[in-house]
């Protein structure tokens, strides 16, 4: 019976990985399948460097400040007429502290920026959060000019790296 189950199970699985048309996890995609198809690289490209794709936190804090709001209003505007179904929010930390509260703070700063976009019409569904404490530094430093750039959380949109 079990066996059964597994054969029906990879039936389905194959059945469903091999439509010719479907919308998958991106949502919409172009004629060859890719879900970026419509999204040229300079759309990109604008997302990343003109509307900007990273929030800076202060110190032990999770908390959008004020002049991060109309980045994060850019984004979501940028999402929502993009149709884009897959961002992961990424929360980082500066190297104080121990790992795993650097782990949880990252957490909630990638958490902050998730419920503050779905606040603005993105859809929760198509929002991930990921977190990665102090393991990935932009710079490695024992200063706080340096420190202040790593306690960040950044907006990735899948797919465009």
């Amino acid at each position: 019976m079990k066996f059964q189950k597994i054969v029906i199970f990879t039936c389905i699985l194959f059945t469903i990985t091999n439509c010719s048309e479907t919308n998958g996890l991106f949502g919409k995609s172009g004629a060859d399948g890719d879900p970026f198809a419509n999204i040229s690289q300079s759309s990109l490209d604008y997302f990343t460097n003109e509307l900007g794709d990273t929030i800076l936190f202060k110190v032990n804090q999770s908390v959008i400040e004020p002049e991060y709001r109309d980045v994060l209003n850019s984004q979501a505007s940028w999402i929502k007429e993009n149709s884009i179904s897959s961002i992961t929010i990424e929360g980082h930390a500066d190297e104080q502290g121990t790992r795993e509260y650097n782990l949880a703070l990252g957490a909630r700063r990638a958490t902050a920026v998730r419920n503050y976009l779905v606040s603005k019409g993105v859809p929760e569904s198509n929002l991930s959060v990921v977190t990665y404490g102090k393991e990935r530094p932009l710079r490695i430093c024992s200063e706080e000019s340096c420190w202040s750039k790593n306690r960040r959380a950044i907006t990735i949109i899948e797919g465009s790296n």
